[in-house]
């Protein structure tokens, strides 16, 4: 099975495509001897039932990194091919599946999918203190990533806040490697409340009221004002946000400070400057709503200062080495602004600071 399994990718591979994102990639194997997995002391009702049980048997086993080892070697036998697995273990788990060896080299896949973000509490502390413990949990050349939302979680704008969804954005796109977004993230979608009706979700419909159901997250992409959003010309899987013919595709790009543009701009931003593509992370605070670091490469430096919190907060120059001037906020307004001795955030609202030929908006 698995010479079919590895024959069906080079299928692909020889076609193009570019790698494989592998689903459940932690589930692949099972124990070989069949062991039931034991009881779940702390099981309550309002658990999904899969909850009942320890997956001691069922997941993450020996075995399944070398199932992963085996697909790297596959797309290595191709030019400049990815392997991505979704994987929801604990961070010191997942960088196993790297796949680092005694000589340290990375067999296994690129990027193991780094959920973190989406369980952490939106505070500077906690931010920090994951982003401290993924690095350093790292094997020796592993490529970091970041993901912020996903089919599995409720929508960004609807877990920190609308607000907060526009510095959730600078965080995702300006840490140290490969940033993932998830779709209408960047229009700032929220969730949608589904009626009992046009529940697709097994989850929700097995374990109905637990609060399990992913449909709200999976609703259809707003293109424009047109019928269906213009996802679709026939009745879509779900239905759509209510806000569609408003926060859509064509209406974002046509208001200069929408969050569309503002996730655009950092991706120029991005593709422009190596100290955020390709830079060191460089922790500097995380204080009250206030988390600041800095990126730095070949000499040049981007300070990032994301506030956290309803309220402004102000940050002293001297004290982290602040020099140069606003290249983005995550308002669009403050572009080219020169650094005195204080950089004032207003509340909810980040900024990157350094220094740029000219501004970026």
């Amino acid at each position: 099975m698995r010479a079919a399994i590895y024959d069906a990718m080079r299928f692909w591979l020889r076609k193009g495509v570019d790698g494989f994102r592998v689903d459940v990639i932690w589930h692949l194997i099972k124990d070989e001897m069949f062991r039931d997995n034991p009881p779940n002391p702390e099981f309550s009702p309002d658990m999904p039932p899969h909850a009942a049980l320890l997956p001691v048997y069922s997941v993450d086993r020996p075995e399944t990194l070398e199932i992963v080892a085996e697909m790297r070697a596959v797309l290595d036998e191709f030019d400049q091919r990815l392997l991505i697995g979704e994987i929801y273990l604990p961070i010191e788990r997942l960088v196993a599946y790297y796949g680092a060896d005694t000589q340290g080299r990375l067999q296994g896949a690129q990027l193991p999918f780094n959920f973190a973000l989406l369980s952490t509490p939106w505070r500077a502390r906690a931010i920090a203190a994951l982003i401290a413990r993924y690095e350093a949990a790292l094997p020796e050349g592993a490529w970091p990533n970041w993901v912020l939302g996903n089919h599995d979680r409720p929508r960004v704008a609807s877990r920190v806040g609308e607000a907060q969804a526009r510095v959730a954005a600078m965080l995702l796109l300006t840490l140290r490697g490969t940033p993932t977004l998830y779709y209408g993230d960047e229009l700032g979608m929220t969730q949608v409340a589904i009626a009992p009706q046009d529940v697709r979700d097994p989850f929700e419909k097995n374990v109905p009221g637990i609060g399990v159901g992913r449909d709200g997250c999976r609703t259809p992409m707003q293109w424009d004002a047109s019928a269906n959003a213009g996802f679709s010309d026939a009745r879509p899987w779900l239905p759509l946000a209510p806000d569609a013919t408003q926060d859509n595709v064509a209406n974002l790009r046509a208001d200069a400070q929408s969050i569309l543009n503002l996730y655009r701009a950092l991706l120029r931003l991005r593709r422009r400057l190596p100290q955020l593509a390709q830079g060191d992370y460089q922790p500097l605070a995380a204080e009250g709503d206030l988390l600041l670091y800095r990126r730095h490469d070949q000499g040049q430096s981007v300070l990032v200062a994301l506030n956290l919190g309803a309220d402004p907060v102000s940050v002293g120059s001297d004290a982290f080495g602040l020099d140069g001037e606003v290249l983005l906020s995550t308002f669009m307004d403050r572009a080219g602004e020169r650094i005195g001795a204080t950089l004032d955030l207003r509340g909810d609202e980040g900024v990157i600071v350094g220094r740029a030929p000219e501004p970026v908006v």
